[in-house]
């Protein structure tokens, strides 16, 4: 593979991109097929390097190249460098395939929208971001990437702006990651004052001759980073309300792009973490938090998009949590992020289809009994959902177990209770996504007499139908022979520790707490009449995860309201204080100039008294200094 080759991954969506923003309207019959075709071309090169390492050595795998010199001032010397490796290679086929798949389907949702060219624009412009931050060889380029992504979204998840909800929710998601972002600018402060150099492989080689105290500095402070672009905790509150977004741009975010974009950095930081065990120790209480946080909001949810998005929220805990636990958990939350990919992106469109079917209808109580009015979407949707709750031979059994096993093998209090955590997060899994399961395809129909539910036409379906696929199969490819363990070694290391708890017997007891999930939602909404609005006699627990966990209300007290204070008072300290001196100092120059000038008459009378009695005070000071 040459640098051409490497260039072309984030070139070709970037140059959709700009194609349809600056043809503008003159696109709009041809804009969503160029917008596809330069996915899918990506997707192609992404494939051909994958094939292309393949046939080398492990060793040999990894390509870099610097375009040109970036950054040349003084002590700070970056280039604009690109590298693939057996790490970015499977980010880029995920990005690039999924995201494909993404944009076919869009052609027909957004097949009747005025600005359907410009939203394809944007989903390029997602994808170019995205891949421009894993194959970035330094954190500057990475951080570009990073702030593309940040963009992107802000764009997409505002892409309905008239709607008052869309505009908030996008400044929402923007503004919380602008807290993340800053994390990881200083991440990048320290790394240069530390190490000189801000690409990874002077940083990776150098990270044992700094001390653990700043390298754990470094490491919250990208995990800070990490938890805004993946929505943990407690800079999760943004997820939620990006639902507002089209559809495809949900998809998009929490299969192939946004949301993966703190693991991979985490993962890539693996040299960095595996030095400053207190760091990991943050990551791992992280995804541990948030995996319950996140399945806890899913089982209250009523909109079936928002209940996917908690779904996210908790599944990426997994992976992030997987991450913390070092090289014995980077390899499985790699894993997870790839079936996660699949699963979670043909939910999603799986969702929107429902909602196409619905017109535009997100509430599940609304819905009901439609596997036979949409049997394509109740059986890809029915496909992922397997996949999701871990259910053998699905893609989600074998990532989510492997992470529960690796859990469990800490050893001791810590590992039990981690196992104990991960092993409780799939039977809420299993709960709330059955309760999506019985509420939208099973039971009465519960919708409005004017609706007609329909199958989406095909290419919708088609990418549906691919994704279903990639659900059931992709697990038990990347398990076999340890392949994606094998295959990413190179990159993040290799362990062999011994099972503390045999393997058999934690996939029992995962299977057993799944069947206990879909067991209280089978009775709680298969075999009880779902009502038409939520009750309101419920739990503390229940309301409390109707308001995602009060997660707003917290960020409101802790970080927005002492900010607004601090903000107020450095205005009033500004304008009273700096203000105020200046202010103050001119009005005394001002008001000094205007009293002398006022003995400036022009007279020569005036002068000639004001020099009689100036000498005859001089003369009569010298004569009572002689006298004295």
């Amino acid at each position: 593979m040459d640098t051409a080759t490497l260039v072309l991954l984030p070139a070709l969506p970037l140059a959709g991109a700009l194609i349809l923003l600056l043809v503008g309207r003159r696109s709009n019959a041809w804009g969503h097929l160029l917008g596809t075709l330069m996915a899918v071309a990506s997707f192609v090169v992404a494939a051909v390097t994958f094939f292309g390492m393949l046939g080398r050595d492990s060793g040999a795998r990894a390509i870099g190249a610097d375009l040109f010199s970036w950054v040349p001032v003084a002590g700070l010397q970056v280039d604009f460098g690109l590298q693939i490796d057996q790490l970015s290679v499977c980010f880029a086929l995920l990005i690039t395939g999924v995201g494909s798949l993404i944009h076919v389907y869009s052609i027909g949702y957004m097949s009747h929208d005025p600005a359907r060219r410009r939203f394809f624009a944007y989903l390029n412009l997602f994808l170019a971001a995205m891949l421009l931050l894993v194959l970035a060889n330094n954190y500057l380029v990475l951080y570009l990437g990073w702030e593309g992504v940040g963009l992107a979204s802000y764009l997409l998840i505002g892409f309905w702006h008239e709607k008052p909800s869309a505009a908030t929710a996008a400044k929402k998601a923007f503004v919380v990651n602008r807290v993340g972002d800053m994390g990881l600018m200083i991440a990048m402060v320290v790394l240069f004052a530390t190490f000189g150099s801000l690409d990874f492989d002077t940083v990776f080689a150098s990270a044992s001759g700094a001390g653990e105290g700043t390298l754990t500095a470094i490491g919250l402070l990208l995990l800070l980073g990490a938890c805004a672009k993946s929505a943990q905790v407690p800079l999760q509150s943004w997820l939620g309300d990006a639902m507002e977004g089209p559809t495809p741009v949900s998809a998009l975010i929490h299969a192939a792009t946004m949301v993966t974009a703190g693991v991979y950095l985490i993962t890539r930081s693996s040299p960095v973490f595996d030095l400053a065990p207190n760091a990991r120790f943050a990551v791992i209480l992280v995804g541990a938090i948030t995996l319950l946080f996140g399945a806890i909001i899913g089982c209250a949810k009523d909109d079936i998009k928002k209940a996917l998005a908690a779904s996210t929220m908790s599944q990426i805990g997994y992976m992030v949590l997987a991450a913390g636990l070092g090289p014995a958990g980077y390899a499985f939350a790699i894993m997870h992020l790839l079936t996660h990919g699949f699963f979670k992106a043909g939910l999603f469109l799986g969702a929107g289809s429902v909602m196409h079917a619905m017109d535009d209808e997100t509430d599940m109580r609304r819905y009901g009994g439609l596997r036979k009015l949409l049997p394509l979407t109740y059986i890809t949707f029915g496909l992922g959902y397997l996949a999701i709750i871990g259910v053998p031979p699905f893609a989600g059994f074998f990532s989510k177990d492997k992470i529960i096993e690796v859990a469990f093998d800490q050893g001791g209090a810590s590992g039990i209770a981690l196992g104990a955590i991960a092993l409780l997060g799939a039977g809420l899994t299993a709960f709330y996504m059955t309760r999506v399961m019985l509420m939208t395809f099973f039971g009465k129909q519960r919708w409005k007499p004017d609706t007609h539910p329909h199958e989406s036409p095909a290419v919708m379906t088609g990418p549906m139908i691919l994704l279903a696929i990639g659900s059931v199969v992709t697990g038990g490819l990347f398990v076999l022979g340890s392949s994606l363990q094998n295959w990413l070694e190179p990159v993040v290391g290799a362990h062999h520790g011994e099972a503390t708890i045999p393997a058999p017997v934690v996939t029992t007891l995962a299977l057993v707490v799944v069947a206990i999930g879909v067991g209280v939602a089978y009775r709680n909404y298969a075999r009880r009449e779902i009502p038409d609005t939520a009750p309101q006699s419920v739990s503390a627990l229940t309301v409390a995860a109707r308001k995602d966990l009060y997660g707003d209300a917290v960020n409101e007290a802790a970080l927005m309201r002492p900010g607004r204070q601090l903000t107020r008072g450095l205005v009033f300290l500004d304008n009273r204080g700096v203000d105020g001196i200046v202010n103050g100092t001119a009005a005394l120059i001002g008001g000094l100039s205007t009293r002398i000038r006022r003995a400036q008459t022009g007279f020569v009378r005036s002068y000639a008294l004001s020099m009689f009695t100036g000498a005859a005070l001089v003369a009569a000071a010298l004569l009572a200094v002689r006298l004295w």
